[in-house]
């Protein structure tokens, strides 16, 4: 396996949800910590969301690992930012045997 090239700085960002006085729920996004990613786009498509047609992109991206339960681990529900690009993280597991880094799929355009 080659050593990724992880030059993209990422912020990631999870959700805090709070009641609101209507029975909803408000959602903000807080900051959790800066990660060193490489990311690759993987295809795309469109999807009807909110009766509008949006285009979604598919892309992994790789980071250094992080053990299971730590703060810096991304998991699924969490996003990544960049600038104003949000990518939606939807599965992460291992990349390796040695379990250096860490194979993230994520989605942007579903925010």
């Amino acid at each position: 396996m080659s050593v990724p090239n992880l030059n993209r700085k990422l912020v990631l960002e999870e959700a805090i949800r709070t009641p609101d006085s209507m029975g909803g729920v408000t959602e903000v996004w807080t900051p959790v910590g800066e990660i060193w990613a490489s990311i690759d786009a993987r295809g795309g498509a469109e999807r009807l969301i909110a009766g509008r047609t949006v285009p979604i992109t598919k892309f992994k991206i790789v980071t250094r690992a992080a053990p299971f339960g730590s703060p810096s681990r991304p998991r699924a529900e969490q996003r990544f930012v960049e600038g104003g690009r949000v990518f939606d993280i939807l599965a992460v597991a291992e990349m390796d045997g040695a379990a250096q880094y860490l194979e993230i799929w994520a989605e942007e355009g579903r925010s």
